[in-house]
């Protein structure tokens, strides 16, 4: 399993994937600075939260211009597993390679606190060690992280199922006191057609350890590498849903709070 994590100018959550990935899931990670050309032999290409660029314009309004992104947009095109979080969720969003936009919160103010959101769908990369309907403790630390979109794409995310996290309360009830930036119909993360590039606002890398107050965030991250896993066997099953409940570990870090 080798991971890619881009660096822009400004990135801050680069390290914290990097830890993620590398040091607690065991996986090859390599650093990839916004001036390379090429995301070629990667298993997922990850796009960090941070302030890229400054946020100059808007956020992720620069960095989509980055070199790099030309060929990131040439590996999702191919297939290839992206992920955006928080600010990467904004590039990808400004690249089009995800529909709406990112505005400011709802408060007007920087929201920087523990969130629930709900897997509404587990048949992508980064969801298929999840059950659906399974509520995860995530932090959030954004300004403008209120998804919004016209009438007609929210319709299109809706019937197409491409709404893979909603804001929800602790018992995964939808409740617009649990959604703390008013985004519409309570997005916290969407995917493409195919569910193979993914946008969130939540930092999952930061909810990866018990001790630090969640360990949620980690069936998403390992939910990549069971997907690549999947895909390098020769008698793999078609697609990379886990359907049913995902087998206990020893180390319990699928377990998350209900």
């Amino acid at each position: 399993m080798k991971v890619g994590i881009v660096v822009f100018p400004g990135s801050n959550c680069d390290h914290d994937c990097e830890w993620a990935f590398g040091s607690l899931l065991g996986a090859e990670v390599e650093m990839l600075w916004h001036k390379q050309t090429s995301v070629e032999g990667f298993d997922c290409i990850v796009l960090p939260g941070g302030f890229s660029y400054g946020d100059y314009l808007r956020t992720g309004a620069i960095a989509r211009l980055s070199p790099i992104m030309r060929a990131v947009e040439r590996y999702a095109a191919a297939g290839g597993p992206v992920i955006g979080i928080c600010n990467g969720f904004q590039i990808l969003v400004e690249a089009r390679l995800l529909p709406g936009a990112l505005r400011p919160n709802s408060s007007l103010k920087f929201r920087c606190q523990d969130t629930y959101v709900r897997v509404e769908r587990n048949d992508t990369p980064f969801t298929c060690a999840c059950e659906p309907g399974q509520v995860l403790r995530l932090h959030i630390a954004h300004y403008e992280g209120n998804y919004f979109a016209d009438a007609a794409t929210l319709d299109e995310l809706e019937a197409g199922n491409r709404v893979v996290f909603r804001y929800c309360a602790p018992d995964g009830s939808r409740d617009p006191r649990f959604n703390p930036n008013g985004s519409l119909h309570d997005i916290a993360g969407i995917c493409s057609s195919d569910g193979h590039i993914v946008g969130l606002m939540p930092h999952p890398e930061r909810c990866m350890e018990a001790a630090l107050g969640s360990a949620d965030g980690e069936v998403i991250f390992r939910s990549i590498l069971q997907a690549a896993g999947d895909a390098a066997r020769p008698d793999a099953a078609a697609g990379t849903a886990r359907q049913g409940t995902p087998e206990p570990t020893k180390s319990g870090l699928l377990e998350v709070n209900r």
